[in-house]
């Protein structure tokens, strides 16, 4: 049913009875409208033109993946934990050794062998997290995201073992500098006993001091000594990929030496020998002038023999590395 006004064609009378005009249109250019933006920087409005990403690529280095290595490490509990506990175990044991060995007038081992049996104990610590910086991501399945973030395998594992490294030989040396500087002050201006196994050249006026190379043994090359240890747990880490079989082998390769050497026969005295000489605790104490075989050897040549056996085992990690699934 229609209007009478659409019936008749007419538009409704004003407000003065005339037609309503209609709506005036203003006339002029349209608004300026936003310019529109490329989809992509220095992309192309043409069609089958590829996207291009605006943010810049470039290669990927070595010192990515450090950088990658180095947010992990020190973000989870594990290196809080273990570097944490090591620390308090070297200075509190080398200050309770200085506490009992000042009891005496005289001096029976070198001014700064206290320091070594805190670290003996320390260096655990340091063995256990060294597996566990490669171990924890094969546990976890996390190595899976690492080396697809880095399909590189080597460069991965060349960056634990640098960021590693360098994270507890800072540590270790730390810990034993501050150890020496306890005995240095509690052990100082003590005259040597008569059955005293010191070196000579560590009595001067007849007080038992610490030499230069005392110093350098007690603190950087007992931290390199332990570094060395905790990096070579790394690479049979690498090797094994569980943290307790690791763990275990690497406290045998420490500890078994000197005990198989302790119970061997008479009849196998070389061979004894042999083993204390090359056991790394040996190589440890040497470095604080108490060899276990009564030599007077200062633990640097041990130190190169371990790094020599390091370098080995990082070896066969990174060539296994290479040619096994994750």
């Amino acid at each position: 049913m229609s209007t009478p006004y659409q019936q008749q064609g007419t538009a409704p009378a004003g407000a003065q009875g005339g037609p309503v005009p209609p709506p005036s249109v203003p006339q002029g250019p349209p608004p300026a409208q936003p310019p529109a933006q490329p989809f992509a920087a220095g992309a192309s409005h043409a069609a089958g033109t590829a996207y291009a990403s605006p943010i810049p690529l470039r290669r990927t280095h070595l010192g990515d993946a450090l950088a990658s290595e180095w947010t992990k490490i020190r973000t989870v509990r594990s290196t809080i934990w273990t570097l944490g506990i090591m620390f308090i175990l070297v200075v509190g044991i080398g200050f309770l050794t200085a506490l009992g060995l000042s009891s005496s007038e005289e001096a029976q081992t070198p001014l700064l062998s206290g320091g070594f049996f805190g670290l003996m104990l320390g260096q655990i610590c340091v063995i256990t997290l060294g597996v566990l910086v490669i171990t924890s991501e094969y546990g976890t399945g996390m190595i899976r995201t690492t080396l697809t973030a880095c399909p590189s395998r080597g460069r991965v594992l060349a960056a634990k073992a640098v960021v590693f490294f360098l994270l507890s030989l800072v540590m270790t040396t730390v810990a034993a500098g501050v150890t020496a500087l306890i005995n240095s002050a509690m052990l100082s201006g003590r005259a040597p006993s008569d059955f005293a196994a010191i070196p000579k050249d560590s009595i001067e006026g007849g007080e038992v001091i610490a030499t230069s190379s005392e110093w350098l043994g007690a603190t950087v090359g007992a931290g390199l000594y332990v570094a060395l240890l905790g990096l070579l747990s790394l690479a049979v880490g690498s090797l094994l990929r569980h943290s307790a079989g690791a763990i275990t082998t690497m406290l045998g390769v420490v500890l078994l030496p000197l005990l198989l050497a302790l119970f061997m026969p008479e009849s196998m005295r070389s061979l004894r020998e042999k083993l204390i000489e090359y056991s790394p605790l040996n190589g440890l104490a040497s470095l604080y002038r108490i060899p276990m075989n009564g030599s007077d050897g200062t633990g640097w040549d041990l130190l190169w023999v371990l790094a020599g056996v390091t370098a080995a085992a990082l070896v066969a990690a990174f060539s296994l590395l290479h040619k096994r699934d994750v």
